[in-house]
């Protein structure tokens, strides 16, 4: 380590207080940046989040105050300013590559054959055209404006990628993802998400000096690359979910998250020594994982690492922006940042309007798609190491791209606006996270309690999604044929990613009181107006769950009793129709206590003794 290398520097210990005094003073350096890190994402971006800023632009901002060209630039001429500053970005910038390989996991973890082809024609078809045009449009204005072909193609191919990280959580705030511009825009995004690998491919054959003069033989120099891939997909299908099943059996998080960990690193690192990108290798795993019953619960614990190394990412981004290109060539930077929203705007516009979206539609999706995005910088700094784009030209519209990507929620404020006022109201989200899958029941426990409340629901044709903690009991479901995912439903990430929010209904089955109680709470807490029917071990968990803000709790003791007296007086011969109407005004009466304390009177101690 560097802080032990000071201390045994020059071959002697350090003595005496002074030494001592060096020894702290190396070994703080050391964690000067990390420090500087988390007191931005501590302090600074939630700063961000309650002035109604997006996080990412705020680890931008903070990743240009930060570096050498903010308060770097001025601690010649106020030392202590070298305390907030950066001290060594080329370390932060090679952990940094994480995030982008952590958001290409993810990415892929999103995507499903089902998903697929529910939203075919608008991800490869609007998809699709959005970034040829896009790409070519832009490549041809770089070309007028004197750029070699080259390096227009480059150009063209990274300003023609906009910010999933920014528009999503615009889109999820404004509660518009699942309107008609809002799955368009989804899947536009996807499938530039998707262009990402093939792109970083093509950088890889453009930097090739060979390629010039092309020959079979040459094909050889890429057999690694391509056997990494097939090996990935053949071994990863035999590996990865045995592995992750046999983690899940420890009910242990810590060593879930490991698991999850290793594939995502893992599949990078071997995708990196065949030749290719990191970030590719981590969305094949995605891809692989994206079809088991692991697949939410990875993203569950995934996504805190994401968030956080993605922030990182752009921290490192905004340290390598010299802003005051834009006081030094104003019109250069303004005019390249209106040219790049003014030409993708127009150009989704056209296209929105073609595939026949309404002009208020295609306007939405034009203004939100038109800035540029993450992945921008990382094909910019690719292209720019490579020698295929100038740094200079590189730096300038990295910048112009920044200062795009701090226009997306103005213009998605204004998209929303102009919405209101044409439309005088928002369209309600009627479909569900999986897109385009209509919203259903969410059934949290699959033992024989949840497995009958899930057979009485296909028998009336009511969609429905179960979720449980056994491996077991998950993977006899899915041979089964029904959509059993693994996972801990107490937590408020998980429940949201299995479309909590747009469900018609969550029932609780499991057979620990505890559990139940915890999922009925998180799950209030995550919406108010959710219908929650919970399973209740007697009347006491019951009174709980209802305080917890379960809609209906069933005690399992009271429908026992209650199903026994009307077998009994059923069997003496008693009419069935008054014994079930007597049942039923029994079993509202309970109801009608359960929900008030008060009105228990002397009853309470006879339901606890039921």
């Amino acid at each position: 380590m560097p802080a032990l290398a000071a201390l045994l520097g020059g071959g002697h210990l350090y003595s005496g207080s002074e030494g001592w005094r060096e020894m702290a003073t190396a070994e703080a350096g050391e964690y000067r940046d990390v420090v500087l890190f988390l007191a931005t994402a501590g302090v600074a971006v939630p700063l961000f989040r309650q002035w109604r800023v997006n996080p990412i632009l705020g680890f931008l901002g903070a990743g240009v105050v930060l570096g050498p060209y903010g308060l770097g630039a001025l601690k010649q001429r106020v030392p202590w300013l070298g305390y907030l500053t950066i001290q060594h970005p080329d370390e932060i910038a090679q952990l940094a590559e994480l995030g982008v390989v952590f958001l290409l996991f993810m990415i892929g973890l999103e995507l499903s054959w089902e998903r697929l082809r529910s939203m075919g024609r608008l991800i490869f078809g609007l998809g699709f055209l959005q970034v040829a045009v896009c790409a070519g449009a832009i490549g041809a204005v770089a070309v007028a404006l004197g750029q070699p072909l080259q390096a227009a193609a480059v150009l063209g191919m990274a300003l023609a990628l906009s910010s999933t990280a920014i528009i999503m959580p615009l889109l999820a705030e404004q509660r518009r993802q699942n309107t008609e511009s809002g799955r368009a825009i989804f899947s536009v995004l996807l499938l530039q998400d998707l262009a990402v690998a093939p792109m970083l491919v093509t950088l890889t054959f453009m930097a090739r000096p060979e390629s010039e003069t092309f020959s079979p033989g040459q094909l050889l120099a890429f057999a690694p690359a391509v056997a990494a891939l097939v090996g990935l997909v053949f071994f990863g299908r035999l590996v990865v979910r045995p592995l992750m099943r046999s983690v899940a059996r420890t009910h242990s998080e810590e060593l879930f998250i490991a698991a999850a960990l290793l594939v995502v690193i893992g599949s990078g690192l071997i995708a990196n020594i065949a030749g290719l990108s990191m970030g590719l290798g981590a969305f094949i795993a995605g891809l692989l994982l994206a079809e088991t019953e692991y697949r939410m619960e990875v993203e569950a614990k995934i996504e805190p690492f994401k968030g956080l190394l993605l922030g990182l990412f752009f921290v490192s981004v905004g340290i390598g922006l010299d802003l005051s290109l834009l006081a030094v060539q104003p019109l250069l930077v303004l005019g390249l940042t209106l040219g790049l929203l003014v030409l993708n705007g127009l150009l989704l516009w056209g296209l929105a309007r073609l595939f026949g979206f309404r002009p208020i539609q295609a306007l939405e999706i034009g203004l939100l798609l038109a800035a540029s995005g993450e992945f921008s910088f990382v094909l910019l700094q690719k292209a720019s190491g490579e020698e295929l784009v100038a740094p200079a030209v590189a730096h300038a519209v990295m910048v112009s791209s920044t200062l795009s990507m701090f226009c997306i929620p103005l213009l998605a404020a204004l998209a929303l606006a102009l919405h209101r006022r044409a439309e005088k109201l928002i369209e309600p989200a009627v479909v569900a996270h999986e897109g385009g899958r209509a919203p259903r029941v969410i059934v949290v426990g699959y033992g024989r309690v949840g497995r009958l409340v899930a057979e009485m629901m296909t028998q009336h044709a009511i969609p429905w999604l179960a979720i449980d903690r056994s491996t077991r009991l998950v993977e006899v479901a899915r041979r089964e044929g029904s959509e059993v995912l693994f996972g801990d439903a107490s937590r408020p990430e998980l429940l949201r990613r299995i479309g909590l929010e747009t469900a018609l209904a969550l029932v609780v089955t499991m057979d620990s009181p505890e559990g139940n109680e915890a999922v009925v709470a998180t799950a209030r807490e995550v919406r108010r107006d959710l219908v929650i029917v919970a399973r209740a071990r007697d009347a006491e968990h019951a009174k709980r769950l209802y305080a917890l803000g379960a809609s209906d709790a069933v005690p399992e003791t009271i429908e026992a009793s209650l199903q026994l007296s009307e077998a009994l007086l059923i069997g003496v011969g008693l009419p069935v129709g008054p014994i079930i109407a007597a049942i039923h005004e029994r079993r509202d009466q309970f109801r009608r206590e359960l929900n008030d304390p008060n009105a228990l009177g002397g009853r309470s101690r006879q339901m606890r003794e039921m």
